[in-house]
């Protein structure tokens, strides 16, 4: 067994693959860990950006959970129709694209693979928070903690989209039960004792105010909140992961993640207020995240402290997943489309799309180096591309049915009156859905543009159009190829006699026999070239002996077997050069055959072990990028391995 078979497993054959298809089990985990594990940080960069009114920050928390709550309600209408409408991959890139045009379309697409790229950074930093929160020894060890999960997420995920989903089955639901259970005692015990419940362990005091609430401050706050819903969106970027019916699963599985969210958004909300919970600085000394503090006053820091908790570390960090899954996804409709690199649309060993994988993890690890793990240098960044896709997609479907309405007038035409007025009302029905949605996500965008952009979302604004340019530059290319090769003219066969063979050859042996061999086959105009003072040596001797052997072995038996023999032709190399020399003899054979083809045939050893390749010259591999550097289209390169034996 391989090193890479122990690791990702077998390959699996492309009739697999129904078998790798999710339901909504599997789904939540797989699909949902991105929205579910925001709970854990959404509330606390909210909570963070009321710090300077110490304790009267908490009395607005509800406010604004409330608002954020409403918007997450809009949300889900919206991308629960989506899903019925484009029942395919992409989300927002593909509603966007066939309903606003292609580059609104692309501008989705960059949002959203910035999100996939934030999402895995800021999940995997609010998960290593949650293990300081319990482990404060592990405090120094942040940023090789945050690389270690992702190295290990990555890998489960080449393995496969259900194997990454059942991996996280077990996690997840216990994050679900654990933290519901938590929220569920906490409420029971704060509305019995009338909002005054004493906490077996007290939180952190809250600072003193610093300044007067303002409407900015709460704006600012609501935009920190909004990170809470950045995952609402993925199942629309899956929708093929499910089994079939693929519409049912996938609507189900957006059903439990915004239940579930919403209660936990509420609850945390609630209980911090009635608890006196508050943020912390995470770069500061001691830090609590307020999950850790909300657990610690609720049920004490026992056993159940530490599952919950535990549990918490593992969907924030497992909720890297929901992007492992959309993002190779997304990546392959757009190089299908001609936008990036078309091996993104390649399928791998394990039917996932290997290349997406290992672009996400690299861009990640790379983010999360760069801000060195922590959440809330991470966390201006985030929200931006994913409103910015919420927007696009939500207008997109205001147009898909908006076209839907004028090609149903056709069709309410065989309806009767009272089928007519309930096809009228419910069209208008998903079209008011679907407007509220893009005028209430694309005002919660502007504020959240406006209230980040000093404190790093001019990153994210900066990071979408290079994304843009990149997709421009690569459809150019991917023109001009087309441009170029592209034709509809019968085959042209004039000019078509066999080609010249040019063979170098430095000694006469059974790869040089090989080879020529070959050539012969070819084409009767065979010339073999000889480089001689190749290794710095007197030539005399090495050109009488070459000759001697040529005559003998073959131009002999060429003669006796009646066809032509091929010319040998010596090429003195003083300054021991291998491919110049080779490089004018091809410039004189097009002089001397200007309507034919040079066939240039290159014999290699090729060798059968990692320890032989040091111990043979790479001439074959040089003389071979020579020519290709040269662009000639009247030179091809043929290769003739000899293999050597064990």
């Amino acid at each position: 067994m391989t090193v890479v078979r122990l690791i990702l497993g077998r390959p699996l054959a492309s009739h697999e693959q129904k078998q790798q298809r999710i339901g909504a089990a599997a789904g939540v985990p797989a699909m949902g860990l991105d929205a579910l594990s925001s709970s854990a940080y959404g509330p606390e960069a909210a909570l963070t950006i009321l710090l300077p009114l110490g304790a009267a920050g908490l009395h607005y928390i509800g406010p604004i959970t409330i608002a954020i709550l409403a918007l997450l309600v809009m949300l889900y209408f919206s991308y629960r129709q989506t899903i019925a409408a484009y029942p395919v991959n992409g989300g927002s890139y593909t509603v966007a694209k066939e309903n606003l045009g292609v580059w609104p379309g692309l501008l989705a697409a960059a949002a959203l693979m910035l999100d996939c790229v934030l999402n895995v950074a800021v999940g995997i930093s609010a998960g290593v928070a949650a293990l300081v929160s319990a482990v404060p020894a592990l405090h120094s060890y942040m940023l090789p903690v945050c690389l270690g999960i992702l190295a290990l997420i990555t890998l489960l995920n080449l393995r496969g989209t259900a194997e990454a989903g059942w991996a996280f089955v077990a996690p997840t639901y216990l994050f679900i039960a654990s933290l519901m259970t938590v929220l569920g005692l906490g409420i029971f015990r704060a509305l019995t004792s009338g909002g005054h419940s004493a906490p077996p362990v007290a939180p952190p005091p809250l600072p003193p105010a610093v300044e007067a609430a303002g409407g900015w401050l709460l704006l600012r706050s609501f935009a920190s909140g909004c990170t809470a819903m950045t995952g609402v969106e993925a199942v629309s970027n899956g929708v093929s992961a499910f089994k079939e019916p693929t519409v049912r699963y996938a609507q189900r599985t957006l059903t439990i993640i915004v239940v579930v969210l919403a209660v936990l958004l509420g609850g945390i909300a609630y209980l911090s207020s009635a608890y006196h919970v508050g943020a912390m600085h995470q770069e500061q000394p001691g830090y609590q995240s307020v999950l850790s503090q909300l657990v610690a006053a609720v049920v004490g820091r026992g056993w159940f402290y530490y599952v919950a908790v535990g549990s918490t570390l593992a969907v924030l960090c497992l909720s890297a997943n929901t992007s492992f899954v959309d993002f190779p996804r997304l990546c392959r409709l757009i190089a299908k489309d001609d936008f990036l690199p078309r091996p993104r649309a390649v399928v791998g060993r394990r039917l996932v799309f290997s290349v997406g994988i290992l672009f996400l993890a690299t861009a990640a690890g790379l983010l999360l180096v760069l801000f060195r793990g922590i959440t809330d240098r991470l966390i201006p960044l985030f929200a931006v591309g994913a409103f910015l896709a919420f927007t696009l997609s939500q207008a997109g479907m205001v147009m898909h049915w908006r076209k839907e309405g004028r090609r149903g007038r056709g069709e309410r035409k065989q309806m009767r009156p009272h089928e007519i007025a309930r096809h009228i009302a419910q069209h208008q029905v998903r079209l008011w859905v679907n407007g509220i949605g893009a005028a209430a996500t694309g005002g919660a965008l502007a504020i959240i543009i406006t209230a980040k952009f000093i404190k790093g979302a001019w990153i994210t604004l900066l990071a979408i159009p290079a994304l843009l340019t990149l997709f421009k530059l690569v459809h150019r290319h991917y023109g001009s190829i087309e441009a170029q090769v592209r034709t509809h003219e019968p085959l042209d066969l004039t000019h078509n006699d066999p080609p010249v063979v040019l063979l170098p050859i430095g000694r006469w042996d059974k790869v040089a026999g090989k080879a020529l061999r070959f050539g012969m086959r070819l084409s009767p105009d065979v010339v073999a070239v000889h480089l001689s003072n190749l290794e710095g040596d007197a030539a005399g001797e090495e050109t009488a002996r070459m000759r001697r052997e040529w005559a003998e072995d073959v131009e002999a038996p060429a003669t006796a077997a009646g066809v032509p023999p091929p010319r040998l032709v010596f090429t003195q190399t003083p300054y021991r050069r291998f491919c110049e020399p080779l490089l004018k003899q091809i410039d004189r054979l097009k002089q001397q055959f200007p309507d034919r083809l040079i066939a240039v045939v290159v014999p290699e050893l090729v060798e059968r072990h990692w320890w032989q390749y040091p111990l043979h010259t790479r001439r074959p591999e040089q003389l071979r990028a020579a020519l290709r550097r040269r662009g000639d289209s009247h030179v091809v390169i043929i290769d003739v391995p000899w293999y050597l034996e064990d």
